[in-house]
């Protein structure tokens, strides 16, 4: 395996000037982005000494402490979302998560790259929706690691268990939650924005899980990747995303799953790697919706 080094910041750039490109499907990049959105193993390996770099192991503590790649802090998957009011996965106060950022070593400036497991649909969706959470709270550069921990395995690259500490400075920023949506948001945009059902075709159809929101399209989240948990290439993200809701990157969106972790998954896809603009998340999702007052169901329509 070639040696990796720390690139220069000239190099920096460079090497995240590709898959930026793929973002400008409508001619405007990601606000405030200097890093791709999905950055790969080899890029990883060479920039992970870097100052700015911070990068987060959502696996359990036990997975943690049997080996991971050097430099990584441990900020396990359930650190990031709570339960409230009986729905599950939903964001944790500004204030929880504040502390969480700070606990973290992440502060709005960081370069941070989320790491976790992509042997499963629902684990592979974990990554985007903590990257989701830290973009919320203003930490612009927040990537994932294309396949995951487990493609850096697969490709033996090399593993530490020593543990670091991470510098932590108080994070103060504000929560932008202007892109979450609440029930009666959704309620009120039936029929004017495109709603986006982010679940499996079964679910969607209501073949095991009740049906979908009216109005509502499929948009299945676990078809981005391929069968080794690496993301399709961009040009096929697109066309699925195209395919489904045009590309006019001003009309509002509206995406939703079960719980929050699939509409993460492809809000993060939307906003930062395919250019759309006006992408808003419906956190308490399907759990939500369905809970009494139920709002309206539809089964078996593809649309």
């Amino acid at each position: 395996m070639e040696t990796a080094r720390l690139l220069t910041r000239r190099e920096f750039v460079a090497t995240t000037t590709a898959t930026l490109a793929s973002a400008r499907l409508f001619g405007k990049e990601p606000a405030a982005r200097t890093m791709a959105p999905i950055v790969s193993p080899d890029w990883l390996e060479a920039n992970a000494a870097g100052q700015q770099v911070v990068i987060v192991d959502i696996r359990s503590t036990a997975q943690y402490d049997k080996g991971h790649i050097a430099g990584a802090i441990n900020v396990p998957m359930a650190d990031w979302a709570v339960s409230a009011d009986g729905i599950s996965m939903e964001l944790p106060s500004d204030a929880a998560l504040r502390t969480l950022l700070t606990k973290s070593g992440i502060a709005a400036s960081s370069h941070v790259v989320i790491v976790n497991r992509t042997e499963t649909d629902f684990s592979r969706a974990d990554a985007t929706r903590v990257a989701w959470t830290c973009i919320l709270a203003g930490v612009k550069n927040t990537a994932v690691l294309d396949g995951g921990h487990t493609r850096w395995v697969k490709e033996k690259r090399t593993l530490t268990t020593e543990k670091p500490v991470p510098r932590t400075t108080p994070f103060t920023g504000p929560i932008d939650r202007s892109s979450v949506v609440t029930k009666q948001e959704i309620l009120s945009r039936i029929g004017e924005a495109i709603i986006i059902d982010a679940r499996i075709p079964e679910d969607y159809f209501g073949i095991h899980n009740g049906g979908h929101i009216k109005s509502a399209f499929n948009l299945p989240a676990p078809w981005v990747f391929q069968r080794d948990g690496n993301y399709r290439d961009t040009r096929e993200l697109r066309a699925m995303a195209d395919g489904v809701i045009g590309n006019d990157p001003k009309k509002e969106i509206v995406v939703y799953c079960g719980v929050g972790g699939y509409a993460a998954l492809w809000w993060f896809l939307m906003t930062q790697l395919l250019g759309y603009r006006n992408v808003k998340l419906y956190d308490g999702s399907f759990e939500e919706w369905t809970r009494d007052p139920a709002g309206p169901v539809s089964r078996f329509s593809w649309k």
